[in-house]
């Protein structure tokens, strides 16, 4: 069974649309390539509370396992 930080890598369409991953208090602040390989339903069935797109700044709100969630994406890219 996926992880929850491979679920959300997943969401966020693979490991290789992920430039930067970061985490603050309860979101993932991410930077992806390519905005439209997005999948909400996904990250929301991996646990996200919500998404916020900005361009290809994307937030993950996630709760306050952000930081673990971040550390764990970093050590796949």
């Amino acid at each position: 069974m996926a992880s929850k930080a491979e679920k959300i890598v997943a969401g966020l369409g693979g490991i290789d649309n992920i430039e930067e991953v970061e985490g603050c208090i309860t979101r993932l602040r991410t930077e992806v390539k390519d905005p439209s390989l997005i999948d909400e339903a996904a990250l929301k069935a991996a646990g996200a509370h919500g998404v916020v797109k900005m361009g290809t700044a994307i937030q993950v709100v996630i709760g306050t396992d952000a930081d673990p969630i971040a550390a764990d994406i970093e050590d796949m890219m």
